[in-house]
């Protein structure tokens, strides 16, 4: 039977006349359609340029050059010198945030020199001068001189300073004021770090303020190497977001990242997939777009091309002008280019937050977003906000609708079905002290209840400030466990590195929780006995499997804006799901510079998962260069890698939950996932890179999928590629998976010292 093509010369004439006048409307829908969204492109650029102007005020604690102005305002027109003195020092402070350390140290050498004799003056303007000569050391060594081990603890190699001449000045500083105040803890951490950029630790510390074995491994694994400058995917950014992700389907990871301060520009890093990147920021047009302290990967309109949420205004308070920032839903046109459809899509709000999480809530197949927002006052709350895909484009908040009604000071979201029912479930941490855990308990009368569940699970006996948070599998039994750190802190950070390190104590203060899911709606604090302890102050965070053994392990970006929190970012190694160890010294990651979006992925197609972390401060003068580390192979285990893609279910396939079955030295093992992005703040890719040990042969790989409920079965899989699995569809697809010559090897810049 021959095939029916369809041909206009086969209609009648008042047929074709028709449609001819449909195509016509058709393409003035389409043309309309589009100015409209480059009308809201442009609008949400003018607003965020408006919102840009408007928070450059000395009331913005972050708007350094303001307050300096502000300044200089008042020391032109006091005559009081206890006026002028305070002034001046809180000046040389603002001239260290704005990065100009040469005036600041200056200033406060001089504010010294006066104070000379008067030691409870020194006590408060040593520490800043002390920390004024670090980051002037960190400028001339670390920055401008940054090269493949700058500031990595511990510091050795290429990374001790060239220019010592700050760090011995630091070195003089903190000796000078322990000898005032022997339990100033932060200045003991920063004198130890100060000897140690210039290659004199431990020998040289004073016996009485040293902090022993800062350079040993708790936990021996291969050192992953810093490659980012080498790959020219580094940038000299603010705090900010990270994503790894697929975003032209073609195969190769590429990198978005963000900053948080709304004259930084985001940057797209696309993968070449010879073992190249090329910047495509200006030609995507996400350089246009500012700002963003997250950001994350979803696809919201099931049009196959991944987007982007850009979330903006933490931490820069609610009452006036300088938290009141939009996010921005970013458009993947499959074209390369990105178009801001905030307006269009109907999320346009005005809250600070860096806290959302994109599932399929009502199970419709479409992605829904919930967003925490920062509530810091009961006057004027600031509450979370639950966007429902209207599958249209566009997203409606039901939130007040259907009575959900939070207003805390979030800081991290998380969304996962821990109780097993096929609904996706919500944890929220927050500033406020409080830890929600919402149970999804579907749609009844077309509302969907999300019941307070944190009582039952036992979330609401222990109160703590908290911030990076997400679901994991961490021993696979099949039910998600709840990773949570504190962030409870009065002082530097340096201050309880030290403390714990001289002192160890039961002080929760910054340390990492973890809770076992007890299939039943209660959870068990397994901190102490999975062996997490040490302070962390986890900010940016995510997890991932860093040696195939199929047991989750999780990175730990830690920080705050004092210039005096120089503290390192932690990798711990999970156990065979019986305890997590610090592989941080041993793995070479633990970078002392502030960190924030984490994204674990397999960018050079080897087989084993990297880790990309965007680093630098909150001040224009704490800007920092971000750490792509690679990853050199730990062991010979197997893995397999997963492109799922839903057709009733969500195209993204979140929510999924994945089982893996396989014998390994002859037990049967069981590895379970659940499809997202990874951890609050930091994004990995959709795709699952998961390990499988020695096994030789995957026996099952099972799928049930979020809105069909229907789970689909492959068996008998070999390891170590790359398969395509589509929602209702039999068998499975084998993708190509081209290895790429990112090797240390093949760039000698990036090569460790040995």
């Amino acid at each position: 039977m021959s095939a029916y093509f369809f041909s206009p010369t086969r209609l009648p004439a008042g047929c074709l006349i028709f449609l001819l006048l449909c195509i016509s409307c058709n393409k003035s829908r389409t043309i309309q359609h589009s100015k409209e969204l480059l009308n809201g492109h442009q609008k949400m650029l003018q607003i965020l340029e408006d919102t840009r102007r408007k928070i450059d005020t000395p009331n913005n604690n972050f708007a350094a050059m303001a307050k300096i102005i502000q300044c200089d305002s008042i020391l032109a027109t006091t005559r009081d010198p206890n006026v002028q003195l305070t002034t001046l020092v809180k000046k040389a402070i603002f001239l260290l945030e704005y990065g100009d350390e040469v005036q600041s140290v200056a200033m406060l050498e001089n504010t010294a020199q006066t104070l000379q004799s008067s030691p409870e003056g020194l006590k408060v303007v040593l520490p800043y001068l002390g920390t004024a000569y670090m980051r002037l050391a960190e400028r001339n060594n670390c920055v401008k001189g940054h090269s493949s081990e700058s500031c990595i603890m511990p510091i050795k190699g290429k990374g001790i300073h060239k220019d010592k001449a700050p760090a011995q000045k630091a070195v003089e500083t903190f000796e000078r004021l322990l000898k005032l105040d022997p339990k100033q803890y932060d200045a003991i951490w920063l004198l130890n770090i100060a000897y140690m950029t210039l290659g004199e630790y431990p020998s040289k510390v004073p016996t009485k303020w040293l902090i022993a074995g800062l350079n040993q491994a708790d936990y021996v694994i291969k050192p992953f190497v810093e490659c980012a400058a080498a790959l020219k995917v580094q940038v000299n950014n603010r705090a900010g977001g990270s994503i790894a992700d697929d975003f032209d389907n073609d195969g190769f990871l590429d990198l978005v990242t963000s900053a948080w301060d709304l004259e930084d520009p985001m940057h797209y890093f696309h993968n070449n997939g010879d073992g190249t990147f090329s910047d495509w920021s200006e030609r995507s047009g996400l350089n246009a777009i500012k700002g963003g302290l997250n950001i994350q990967q979803t696809d919201y309109n099931n049009d196959g091309f991944l987007d982007i949420l850009v979330l903006r205004g933490a931490w820069q308070g609610q009452e006036g002008p300088t938290g009141d920032q939009p996010n921005s839903l970013l458009r993947n046109n499959g074209d390369g280019t990105f178009t801001d459809v905030t307006i269009d899509a109907g999320i346009l709000s005005f809250n600070p937050t860096q806290a959302a999480t994109w599932n399929d809530f009502n199970r419709d197949g479409w992605v829904d977003l919930f967003i925490g927002n920062e509530s810091q006052s009961d006057k004027s709350p600031r509450k979370c906000e639950l966007y429902i895909n209207q599958g249209d484009g566009t997203f409606k908040n039901m939130a007040d609708a259907w009575g959900i009604n939070i207003s805390l000071f979030v800081k991290g979201v998380a969304s996962g079905d821990f109780d097993n029912d096929g609904w996706p479930d919500l944890f929220i941490s927050s500033m406020s002290g409080h830890k929600l855990l919402l149970r999804n308990k579907g749609l009844v009368d077309g509302k969907l209840v999300l019941e307070n569940a944190s009582q039952q699970a036992g979330f609401d006996k222990e109160m703590y400030r908290s911030f990076a948070t997400w679901f994991f599998d961490y021993d696979n039994d099949g039910w998600l466990d709840i990773f949570v750190c504190n962030y409870e802190f009065d002082k530097a950070l340096s201050y309880y590195a030290a403390k714990d390190a001289l002192e160890p104590s039961s002080d929760p203060a910054g340390k990492a929780f973890l809770y076992h899911n007890n299939r039943n709606g209660t959870f068990t604090n397994t901190t102490k006995a999975m062996g997490l302890k040490g302070v962390a102050f986890a900010m940016g965070a995510n997890f991932g499997d860093i040696n195939n053994d199929g047991w989750l392990d999780f990175y730990l970006s830690t920080g705050n804006p004092s210039f005096m929190s120089l503290v390192s970012n932690k990798l711990w190694v999970n156990i065979g799901g019986t305890g997590f160890r610090d592989a941080t010294v041993s793995s070479r990651t633990g970078n002392l510079q502030k960190g924030h979006g984490v994204s674990f992925a397999d960018f050079d197609n080897d087989g084993d998962q990297d880790i990309h972390t965007d680093l630098g401060g909150a001040f224009r003068g704490d800007a920092y260069p971000n750490a792509m580390y690679l990853n050199p192979g730990q062991n010979q285990n197997n893995w397999i890698y997963l492109k799922i893609i839903g057709t009733k279910s969500n195209r993204a396939s979140i929510g999924a939950k994945i089982t893996l079955t396989f014998k390994e030295n002859g037990k049967t093992r069981i590895v379970y996932r659940e499809l997202n992005s990874g951890g609050s703040f930091g994004s990995s890719p959709l795709r699952r890179e998961i390990g499988i040990g020695k096994a030789s042969v995957i026996d099952e790989i099972s799928i049930t999928w979020p809105t069909s409920g229907i789970t689909q079965v492959y068996k008998n899989i070999e390891p170590n590629q790359l398969l395509l699995l589509k929602e209702g569809a039999d068998g499975y697809t084998k993708l190509p998976m081209q290895k790429l010559p990112f090797a240390a090897s093949n760039m000698p810049m990036c090569a460790p010292t040995q």
